[in-house]
């Protein structure tokens, strides 16, 4: 039995009258709308929670490219740029924008236009590599935006701006914004799972942090739990030697017993997550063992998602890890595979890391639609910028390398009442400059909420004398991407 915290005895008039506004309205409602809401404690800080308006996703599966895939060499297809192969990018077209580190001293920036075939596929006719046949497949239900841009430049700052709405570490991330928003759908597993792969094309890439998936300045209960791909998925489930369930759970009873006498006598956050920390962990004793044991899965599904899903830690794994959560009640799921990073020899590496992901990203897509999960499962496929039309570094006919290009980029989506089989913005020539449809980093943020059933404008949080959001003080919901 998981303990009732008696906070309520150590209140004044004020904090009741509080309290009443927002708990006990809410649980009148919540016994009209779902009466297993009240299975949990009013102080439960990931008790389901009701969104601000009916949503078309309960979930989002983030499929995160770390290192930035090239645009170029995957959707935005530019077949006039062979016609400037190793011409100088022209001044117009750069109009002074900032460059790297790694490519501001070079003294020329030829064109280099991509050695990858494209085609037309499905019956709306997205351009799409031949690098990615899988995907190709599925062209019908993806919608593909191409004019993403961001402010960042390197990859840190980048990523953490993806992630958390803002460049500088210490925000909650996307994840824990959305577990705060709307709580917990499976009490045995956590609201928020991170998942980490490196990919084939660059392995040596640069690494992934915690912080990607943490809290911030929201209490921790909220951050994501990264579920480990090699040895326990995660730590100290088991328990230890000489201790059993019944000894187990009268230590966590007691335990938690002196943790809300804490509680109610300092109302710190914190102590509700280490109490509600105690309690996941012993219910995930048995809820995640039988996640991870893929043995009930038929061989078609392996088939499916290729090869490398039978290999823990794989990026395949992964993404049927990612179907098996979203079937349990996982809220928000972020994978993160490394390895786009392609400076130089892309011609090389590209090929292979998008043999990591071509086929399990379109399995995963069509294993939740034929499982009636795509209607409400929101899937992003996208990294943290761009790459340029020039070359980084030397440029021959069959070599190239590229560098970070924060201007404009594409990403994908699929299900949770997103418009399928649609093209969305278009850039110049060069694929340098977006012409029609920006869609900021804000923006996208504001829209995968808005699918939740989130106000963007509404999901506050107070912090050091102001109401902090993951949009910051901007971000659009992009009308048009939505079905």
């Amino acid at each position: 039995m998981e303990p009732v915290l008696e906070s309520k005895l150590h209140i004044n008039r004020r904090q009741f009258f509080g309290r009443c506004a927002t708990g006990i309205g809410t649980a009148a409602l919540a016994t009209l709308v779902n009466p297993e809401l009240l299975a949990m404690t009013a102080d439960d800080p990931m008790a389901p929670k009701m969104p601000h308006f009916a949503p078309t996703a309960k979930r989002v599966i983030y499929l995160h490219q770390s290192g930035a895939p090239s645009q170029l060499d995957l959707f935005d297809y530019k077949p006039q740029m062979k016609e400037q192969f190793d011409k100088d990018l022209p001044d117009s077209i750069r109009m002074g924008q900032r460059l790297t580190g790694m490519t501001s001293g070079q003294a020329r920036f030829p064109v280099a236009p991509s050695i990858f075939k494209f085609a037309q596929h499905g019956k709306s006719g997205q351009w799409i590599s031949e690098l990615l046949p899988h995907v190709a497949s599925i062209a019908d239900e993806i919608c593909i935006v191409k004019t993403i841009h961001t402010e960042a430049i390197n990859h840190d700052p980048a990523m953490t701006f993806f992630q958390t709405g803002f460049q500088i570490a210490g925000r909650p991330s996307m994840g824990a914004w959305v577990s705060y928003g709307l709580g917990s759908m499976n009490r045995d597993l956590p609201t928020f799972v991170a998942l980490s792969s490196r990919g084939s094309g660059r392995p040596s890439c640069q690494p992934l942090y915690d912080r990607l998936w943490g809290s911030g300045f929201l209490p921790s209960v909220y951050q994501g739990v990264k579920f480990r791909g090699t040895g326990d998925p995660v730590l100290y489930l088991s328990d230890p030697s000489g201790v059993d369930k019944s000894l187990r759970r009268k230590m966590l009873d007691d335990v938690a017993a002196l943790n809300a006498d804490s509680y109610a006598e300092y109302q710190d956050p914190e102590i509700v997550t280490r109490i509600e920390q105690y309690e996941l962990a012993y219910r995930m004793q048995t809820s995640v063992p039988e996640l991870t044991d893929l043995s009930d899965e038929p061989e078609s599904t392996f088939e499916m998602y290729g090869p490398d899903s039978r290999t823990r830690g794989t990026y395949a794994a992964n993404c049927l890890l990612a179907r098996r959560l979203a079937e349990r009640g996982v809220r928000f799921i972020q994978l993160y595979h490394m390895g786009w990073d392609q400076h130089s020899s892309l011609p090389k590496e590209l090929p292979g890391q998008c043999k990591d992901t071509d086929q399990p990203s379109a399995a995963l897509i069509k294993d939740l639609q034929q499982r009636g999960l795509l209607e409400d499962t929101l899937v992003i496929w996208g990294g943290e910028f761009g790459r340029t039309i020039y070359s980084q570094g030397s440029l021959t006919a069959t070599d190239y390398g590229r560098d970070h290009h924060p201007k404009n980029f594409a990403i994908f989506m699929a299900g949770g009442g997103i418009r399928p089989g649609m093209t969305y913005g278009e850039t110049d020539d060069f694929s340098y400059n977006i012409v029609k449809d920006p869609v900021s980093v804000h923006d996208l943020q504001a829209t995968i909420l808005n699918q939740l059933g989130l106000d963007h404008e509404r999901l506050t949080y107070p912090y050091q004398g102001r109401r902090f959001r993951l949009t910051d003080v901007s971000g659009i919901v992009m009308r048009d991407l939505i079905a």
